[in-house]
């Protein structure tokens, strides 16, 4: 079995409404250290009986139809042999 694990994030530039929301959240609970917070999604996908270059494709047409939205996320992907 395979594990894939997709890390979706907003592109530079795009603003991060939640990850400002949290800033000033721990601001307010005196972690003023902090400068920013930029959020993402990860997923964890597990695919049975796969090749890893066959999975790397399928995920990535995952990600491209549903996962992530082009305009405004980036992603990567990294795939791992798990045993049951």
């Amino acid at each position: 079995m395979l594990k894939a694990k997709v890390e979706v994030r907003l592109k530079k530039g795009v603003v991060d409404p939640e990850g400002k929301n949290i800033t000033k959240a721990l601001h307010l609970l005196h972690f003023n250290e902090v400068k920013e917070v930029k959020v993402a999604k990860v997923f964890e996908i597990f695919i049975a009986d796969e090749k890893k270059e066959e999975a790397m494709k399928k995920v990535d047409e995952m990600c491209k139809k549903l996962l992530a939205n082009p305009v405004i996320n980036e992603y990567s992907i990294s795939i791992e042999e798990i045993h049951d």
